[in-house]
């Protein structure tokens, strides 16, 4: 039994990866060499701790901070190649063909399942589900994001979760003040965490709060613990083992025990007042448990239907991914129009023309074409995910080559975006104009700009995202102008999504 054991795991570290490695290089690809038993990811984590290390310049490219590892490697192999994840190749795609076959196959490039029991508390819910679970999730989530729902009942929290933040910038004037240095990037995630509170739990509005800073909290021990683990026996940076109890690691299921706890008393007291029908399902929870129990009773079989801890997963979904989309999308968008005035007074012009002082409305956000301009062109250079992971459980056809089964793919977004190629010689440069005549126009018809990802599988709260993100512009665009602060330091950089290292620092003046 030990000598079968031990052949086993001698097939698994070594003899089956390099034979993968040489199905791969026999196809033309290139790419880093396996290396027992990281792989790449000891020299991936270090190469990003150290570019973390320091600021970059307003005109550098952010890839490489943001990428190292990754940027190193496609400039050195190609924009097929791959690298090793452990004893797992990856095949890293920056090419908008292969990319547009891959999202639109979702049964055959499945979402990888994630190992790391840490990684796994973070949340999973529809982004984490494949096949026929992912059907039945995105069924009964649907109505949630439904457009009607969105005008009449989402569009008006996002204007009082964002009037709340102005009032709070306004109150930090002195009365003889017409300017203020402000670190815009902690209040963008309130007023996006807020934005979900309120649109999600509704009357729970404070433990939707407390939800947002504990996930907050969790998502940053666990970047650090995955950071760290493959630099063992470094005295600079503190080591941690995902299997230990270490402080960190009971922090975070702590964390999860009680984010937990917070979401299922919600649900309880929701579903209690809805039997008793002592409230109106008009925020995301109360439409999914509607969709849920309308779903369950169709059938006949509580099967096609969620079961508690997926109705948890899902709210869990709701605000990590809601609140990390939007307020990255917005801190980005306005440390650009801080750079380019030209088109903050062009923006703002357009938001008096279009609404003036008006409450903002569906209909009046969706005229506003050059606040659409912007924040597409925000999305294309500050994608708020750099990556996204698929993997496949059968040997695959993928344009003229062929992947084995337990082979994984990494789209790279922030590469794509950024492609010369793709996007001309000005493709690092902050030019909305590209999107003047929309996104099909701008990409050619290509797979060339995914920040919501794509196919099937598109991010369906992508609607939700802009509307709220255009609201918050427009009230900010219509009671301050901005400007960096000299102690702005420009550090793009990936904690889950892509955010400003050091804060975003800027000046505002009142309007």
């Amino acid at each position: 039994m030990l000598v079968s054991y031990a052949l086993r795991m001698l097939n698994n570290v070594w003899f089956k990866p390099m034979k993968m490695e040489k199905f791969l290089r026999d196809q033309g690809l290139d790419g880093s060499y396996y290396k027992f038993p990281f792989g790449d990811l000891k020299d991936m984590m270090q190469s990003i701790v150290e570019a973390k290390t320091k600021p970059i310049g307003l005109k550098d490219d952010i890839v490489p901070r943001v990428l190292p590892f990754v940027h190193e490697i496609v400039a050195t192999h190609g924009k097929i190649c791959f690298t090793w994840m452990g004893n797992k190749p990856v095949v890293q795609v920056s090419e908008p063909l292969m990319i547009r076959e891959i999202l639109a196959n979702y049964h055959q490039f499945q979402k990888p399942s994630v190992n790391n029991p840490l990684t796994k508390l973070l949340s999973t819910g529809l982004i984490d589900t494949d096949s026929d679970r992912w059907i039945k999730h995105r069924k009964i989530i649907n109505p949630a994001f439904h457009f009607e729902k969105l005008k009449q009942y989402m569009v008006p929290s996002f204007y009082v979760s964002c009037n709340e933040m102005i009032k709070k910038w306004e109150e930090m004037f002195t009365i003889d003040q017409s300017s203020c240095e402000v670190n815009v990037w902690p209040h963008l995630q309130s007023f996006s965490s807020d934005v979900i509170s309120r649109t999600a739990f509704g009357g729970s509005f404070e433990e939707g709060r407390r939800i947002s800073r504990l996930q907050q909290e969790q998502a940053e021990l666990i970047i650090k613990a995955e950071q760290s683990v493959y630099i063992p026996g470094s005295s600079k940076y503190e080591c941690y083992n995902r299997f230990l109890p270490t402080h960190s690691n009971m922090r975070i299921k702590e964390i999860e025990g009680e984010v937990k706890a917070l979401i299922r008393s919600i649900i309880d007291k929701r579903v209690a007042m809805m039997k008793a029908e002592d409230i109106a399902n008009e925020d995301l929870l109360g439409i999914l448990l509607d969709s849920n129990d309308k779903e369950i009773k169709h059938s006949g079989n509580s099967y096609n239907g969620l079961n508690m801890e997926e109705v948890i997963e899902e709210c869990k979904l709701f605000y990590f991914a809601g609140q990390e989309t939007t307020g990255n999308l917005l801190v980005w968008t306005m440390i650009l129009l801080s750079q380019y005035t030209d088109w903050q007074t062009h923006a703002r012009n357009e938001v008096l023309d279009v609404i003036g002082e008006k409450i903002p409305n569906v209909d009046g956000l969706s005229r506003l074409k050059v606040v659409n301009m912007i924040l597409n062109e925000a999305l294309r250079l500050y994608p708020p995910g750099a990556t996204l992971g698929r993997m496949i459980h059968e040997d695959t056809k993928l344009g003229n080559i062929t992947l084995q089964a337990g082979t994984h793919i990494q789209l790279n977004t922030i590469l794509l975006h950024h492609d010369h190629d793709l996007w001309g010689d000005d493709a690092k440069e902050f030019k909305p104009e590209r999107f003047s005549k929309g996104v099909s126009k701008a990409t050619n018809g290509q797979a060339s700009y995914v920040p919501f990802g794509g196919g099937p599988r598109i991010c369906i709260g992508q609607n939700f995202a802009m509307m709220e993100a255009k609201m918050a512009l427009v009230m900010i665009l219509r009671r301050f102008s901005f400007e960096l602060s000299p102690a702005y330091s420009h550090a793009p950089h990936l904690i889950v999504t892509l955010q400003p290292q050091f804060g975003a620092h800027l000046i505002l003046h009142k309007l």
